[in-house]
């Protein structure tokens, strides 16, 4: 098992004081501090200390895989850890984005290295050629957009803005209220001329911000809406972020997003989980790199809510977070003193302490797991127990 020194991204949506606090570093800190990253993805793979020095985790995964990530996941997935493990901190919305399903990476991935995209390049799409489902866990309360909102609903927040500047791009969602007219309605949105653009946005904001206050069962969504237009004035992303259900997750709850979902995380800490990729397709509200037609071929345009990711519990200690995703697998232990768990090991595994404070026994050897720490324990590392009074996350594979 490895103790993990990890990377921060300083992301500019990030916060100055939520990872600086649960690391138990100065806060606020210097800059934005948007996500800790906690794996082996190629563009910022966490640091271990071993015997022979320190090295990344993906280079300990590389030259021992089967000892590290064990058979079963080198068999289904290479000699890699098939997923990432975050932190997430949004002081400001996140960009409208999606992410590609694993033919759609694989293609994409495929196509940017053949016209010599270089892969670190803003202006590329694919990072790498994985999926990138994720599970977002709330520490905080939490604030996302997610999905677009069933088309009944949607008509009746346009109408209640009272815009006829709206009408022809309504038209395909009266005619058609599905995921049909969404789409149409979507596309639309996005490929509006420079032209149209800013006049349509400012008019839209304008409305949002009468219509909010005047006790609309949509004032959250037009107060977001306001927010987003006085960020990125003239981005039609704006207008589109109205057709997304508005999902406020309290402390405990989770949500999981497979590939082709729209969304944007507008406020909240997090703990997430994904399969082990940075791909992403941003469509708006964004000063990165937008690729709209891209955006329109991965995007699933199906309507409706977002359903929580209900716990179960096996022992009353850990409760899991179960997705239908083989790469990872997500649960929280909450640790009692004089209780002790004895997790089913499967497979390598990252344990994140966000609470309290933990001990890792592992074949007679003990390790300290204050708030903030976080380890890697591998396939071939056998039984361990965990004892203490705090919160531990346990990232491992969904197989």
């Amino acid at each position: 098992m490895y103790l993990l020194d990890n990377v921060i991204q300083p992301y500019a949506w990030g916060s100055r004081t939520a990872i600086a606090e649960l690391l138990g570093q100065p806060s606020p800190s210097a800059a934005a501090q948007a996500e800790l990253w906690m794996g082996a993805h190629p563009g910022a793979p966490s640091r271990v200390r071993q015997a022979s020095g320190t090295r990344t985790l993906l280079e300990a995964i590389q030259s021992a895989p089967e000892r590290e990530v064990g058979e079963a996941v080198t068999r289904r997935f290479g000699n890699e850890l098939p997923f990432l493990l975050k932190v997430l901190a949004a002081e400001t919305p996140l960009s409208l984005q999606t992410h590609p399903s694993l033919a759609q990476a694989r293609e994409g991935y495929a196509q940017e290295n053949a016209i010599g995209v270089p892969l670190g390049a803003s202006h590329r799409n694919y990072k790498d050629a994985n999926h990138k489902p994720e599970l977002i866990y709330a520490l905080t309360p939490f604030d996302a957009l997610c999905g677009f909102r069933r088309a009944d609903e949607t008509l009746a927040l346009f109408d209640s803005l009272g815009l006829g500047a709206l009408e022809s791009l309504l038209a395909p969602l009266r005619a058609s209220p599905d995921a049909h007219g969404v789409s149409h309605l979507f596309e639309a949105l996005m490929t509006l001329s420079l032209e149209q653009r800013r006049p349509l946005v400012d008019a839209v904001v304008a409305a949002c911000a009468a219509r909010a206050g005047q006790g609309s069962r949509f004032s959250e969504e037009l107060r977001w809406a306001v927010r987003l237009g006085e960020l990125y004035p003239g981005d039609p992303g704006v207008i589109g972020a109205l057709l997304l259900n508005l999902v406020r997750l309290q402390p405990g709850q989770a949500i999981y997003l497979a590939a082709g979902n729209l969304h944007a995380y507008l406020r909240g800490v997090g703990v997430e989980i994904m399969a082990n990729s940075d791909n992403v397709l941003r469509g708006g509200c964004t000063p990165k790199h937008v690729d709209v037609p891209e955006l329109l071929r991965v995007l699933d345009f199906r309507c409706g809510p977002i359903d929580l990711v209900q716990a179960t519990s096996t022992d009353g200690v850990e409760h899991v977070y179960a997705t239908p995703t083989d790469e990872f697998r997500l649960s929280r232990l909450q640790l009692r003193p004089g209780v002790s768990s004895r997790p089913a090991r499967r497979g390598p595994e990252i344990l994140l302490c966000t609470e309290g404070s933990a001990r890792l026994t592992v074949g007679g050897e003990t390790l300290a797991l204050p708030r903030g720490a976080s380890v890697f324990v591998s396939a071939t590392d056998g039984a361990y127990t965990l004892e203490g009074d705090g919160v531990v996350f346990r990232a491992t594979p969904g197989l």
